[in-house]
């Protein structure tokens, strides 16, 4: 009798086991990643074994599911704000934003039951996992990535709107990244990893690393990510057997050429998380590498990283702080950045000879790596930035409430904002469109403008009670600068927020207009004068009797003064505002 007990009791033992482990692991081929379905009952069935885990749901995401936190406290506290209070870290993991590229999924679902079977969590860090963040592209499996070396199936890349999730964070269409803007500023993380797989050349690292670029970034983290955190890294990956290299285009399109260090600007997740002074990184596993290496690699990496956020804890707390008290003083911002080609360093990279040969589907020459001949060469390495484009913040930015989805994404990233009290006129600095350039075909669902020129204006200009201040004097304030700055590479303007005005919505009859223009040059010499001389500088507008008429129509009073007007103010001064 005691015998069969102990049998069933180690047989139950035995079925406990393996059902804790991953779908990955328990594919005998390693060449599998867990479905959607897979990922949340995974999660569900260890969270109610496991105190110090608890799952919470953010909003809906664009294919009608909640977006699932997994987090993790050794002291079993699950407040965000009582987390904080307590001088704890949050390091925040996002995996699955390309469902094609899902070893972050199945390497965080073994690392999560890890930490916790071994008890092993950190004392200091709190660590949230966004289980699976494109839902809508993970459920719609099959085979896409034609370069990939497994696994055998996955999810696509494009989400349920058919939307490049990591192009979205700044401009918001999807319901996803509303979600993601929650659970940031919820959880408000110190550092951010983002899980990936890279396509490109070929090369004998696993893992390349994108690291929030140094000289965009706040001196302060940049340093302390530049001198040890990065550094910290590398050797820890060498050190587990995944030795790494930084992620980066070649300079001449193949990577022993050099290699350029990627830009993320703030459509990235890392790049919008670099606008709330979080330091982050995004992992590429290569794509030509076996799944199984990339998912341990994966799964190292974010060992490593726990690692160092549990020993620096109280230094990345300091260092917030410090870096959200500078910005919020900070007044000149960069809006967008150029490569400084004047600067080079050098890194050893460890590749395969790049060799030609002829194609047997066109006939001509075709490139190939040949994994016969490795290398191993110091190479260029361009990793210096510097702004093109730069603004001087005011002291505050006046938002007409009409512009609802500014306000509501503001709200959502935690910027605080007052309202007018009462209808009132203000002078401020307007911006006036003098050009701007549009991509010819969609991006991501919008027409990018790009190359912007204004022509700021002092002014007076109506607004109205429940218009909207942002005082640019807070920690967010990168975020507010650079998404209410029409040039800034990933502005609201760049984003088309605020395309209609840009139309001209009244116009003149030609031939009732004749007269009135007539009129108005008759009484208006200085007019008449400004005229003669626009006319004298082209001959197009001279020989163009239409071209005059529109000349005389926009220097008068009857031109509408809002078109090319961007509807954004500038206050300039300490000008004491009726709020509410």
């Amino acid at each position: 009798m005691k015998k069969n007990i102990f049998l069933l009791l180690l047989l139950f033992s035995c079925l406990h086991g393996y059902a804790q482990l991953t779908p990955f692991e328990q594919s005998k081929d390693k060449n599998y990643t867990a479905t959607y379905a897979e990922v949340i009952s995974y999660y569900q069935n260890l969270s109610k074994q496991q105190p110090q885990m608890r799952l919470f749901n953010y909003g809906s995401t664009d294919i009608g599911k909640p977006l699932t936190l997994v987090v993790l406290s050794k002291d079993k506290v699950f407040d965000p704000a009582l987390i904080k209070k307590q001088n704890k870290r949050a390091l925040l993991i996002n995996n699955g934003i390309h469902p094609g590229e899902p070893e972050g999924i199945d390497a965080s679902m073994m690392l999560v039951r890890d930490l916790l079977k071994k008890n092993q969590l950190p004392e200091d860090v709190v660590l949230c996992f966004i289980a699976l963040y494109n839902i809508d592209g993970s459920i719609n499996r099959g085979v896409s990535r034609v370069n990939q070396n497994g696994p055998r199936a996955y999810g696509f890349r494009g989400n349920y709107r058919n939307l490049d999730l990591n192009r979205d964070f700044i401009k918001a269409d999807s319901k996803n990244a509303l979600a993601f803007a929650q659970i940031l500023n919820t959880w408000q993380p110190e550092v951010l990893l983002d899980n990936h797989t890279s396509d490109g050349a070929d090369y004998q690292y696993v893992m390349t690393l994108i690291e929030t670029q140094k000289d965009k970034q706040n001196p302060v983290l940049a340093n302390y990510a530049d001198k040890t955190l990065t550094p910290d890294l590398y050797k820890g990956m060498k050190k587990s057997g995944y030795e790494m290299i930084p992620y980066g285009a070649g300079e001449q399109g193949l990577p022993d050429s050099g290699i350029v260090s990627f830009m993320e600007t703030p459509r990235f997740s890392t790049g919008f998380a670099a606008q709330h002074n979080i330091i982050s990184y995004m992992t590429e596993t290569h794509m030509l590498k076996p799944f199984d290496k990339r998912v341990w690699a994966t799964y190292a990496f974010m060992q490593n990283l726990i690692g160092i956020c549990q020993r620096d804890a109280k230094l990345l707390g300091a260092m917030k702080k410090q870096v959200d008290a500078e910005v919020s003083k900070q007044k000149t911002f960069g809006l967008s950045w150029a490569l400084d080609e004047s600067k080079v360093d050098t890194i050893t990279f460890k590749g395969y000879a790049a060799q030609y040969k002829t194609s047997e589907v066109s006939g001509l020459k075709r490139l190939y790596y040949d994994r016969d001949k490795p290398y191993s060469k110091t190479i260029k390495y361009y990793n210096t930035y510097k702004a093109s484009v730069t603004a001087d913040k005011p002291v505050a930015y006046i938002i007409p409430q009409a512009w609802g989805k500014v306000i509501d994404l503001f709200k959502l990233n935690k910027v605080a904002m007052s309202r007018l009290a009462h209808d009132t006129t203000l002078a401020l600095q307007m911006y006036y469109i003098g050009d701007y350039k549009t991509g010819a075909k969609p991006y991501e669902g919008h027409y990018l403008h790009s190359n912007v020129k204004l022509n700021p204006i002092d002014t007076k200009v109506r607004f109205y009670d429940g218009d909207y201040v942002v005082y640019a004097n807070q920690p967010i304030n990168r975020y507010i600068v650079e998404t209410l700055e029409p040039q800034g590479v990933d502005s609201f303007f760049a984003w088309n927020f605020f395309d209609s005005m840009l139309g001209q919505k009244e116009y003149f009859s030609d031939y009732v207009f004749e007269d009135v223009a007539a009129t108005m040059l008759k009484n208006d010499p200085e007019l008449r004068k400004k005229l003669d001389e626009a006319k004298a500088a082209d001959p197009k507008l001279a020989n163009s009797a239409g071209a005059q008429l529109n000349f005389v129509y926009r220097n008068s009073s009857y031109f509408e003064k809002t078109y090319l007007r961007y509807p954004i103010g500038r206050l300039l001064n300490n000008t004491k505002l009726d709020l509410r």
